[in-house]
């Protein structure tokens, strides 16, 4: 596992989990991700907060090496291909955006990136990396997927961090690149009181 510390620099001190993630592009492609490691994931993903109780997202497991993984893997964007390869598992991650009864469901993404976000808190608790990939063909990725009434919404590698010098560049200067945020200041919005009566 590469020793590369990419920890947030915080104002005020982050549950540990959430200071050291970050989105690898640098994975071992000898590596293969358990049966148990994805279950945990996708659990954590499960019990994620959604309005209703709509619980819209879906997913698409793939491991390296399977026909599924190469079909997921094609349609991404070439240069997210160049380096997602390695992961040992590829996610899709969908949403049901309408109900049963046909009525649309608005929070659906909102929700489906909620489970997303558990997934990766979990996974960095389990010893793994997540990098999200939102360039994909929607077309050829929904056709990829065996599923109808799904909006396929990212694309998440998962695997075991390698080191950085195994990209090619311009990845392996990025994998290295300082972390930077915007101030909290700068992300909050003003609100205007309004006038009784």
């Amino acid at each position: 596992m590469t020793t590369l510390d990419k920890t947030a620099s915080t104002v005020v001190p982050l549950h540990p989990l959430l200071a050291a993630r970050w989105s690898s592009r640098a994975f071992d492609p000898d590596h293969e991700v358990t049966g148990e490691q994805l279950a945990a994931l996708l659990e954590a993903a499960r019990w994620a907060p959604s309005a209703s109780n709509t619980q819209p997202w879906r997913f698409a497991v793939t491991r390296r090496g399977t026909a599924e993984h190469a079909a997921v893997l094609g349609t991404l964007a070439a240069g997210d291909q160049v380096w997602a390869w390695a992961a040992s598992a590829l996610v899709v991650v969908a949403a049901r955006t309408t109900g049963a009864d046909g009525a649309a469901q608005p929070w659906a993404v909102y929700d489906a990136g909620q489970a997303v976000a558990h997934l990766s808190v979990q996974a960095q608790a389990e010893g793994l990396a997540v990098h999200q990939m939102g360039g994909f063909d929607r077309d050829r990725l929904t056709a990829v997927l065996a599923a109808a009434g799904v909006t396929p919404l990212v694309v998440v590698a998962i695997g075991l961090r390698d080191e950085p010098e195994r990209l090619t560049e311009p990845f392996a200067q990025r994998e290295t690149a300082v972390r930077v945020r915007l101030p909290v200041g700068e992300l909050l919005l003003p609100v205007r009181p309004q006038q009784a009566g």
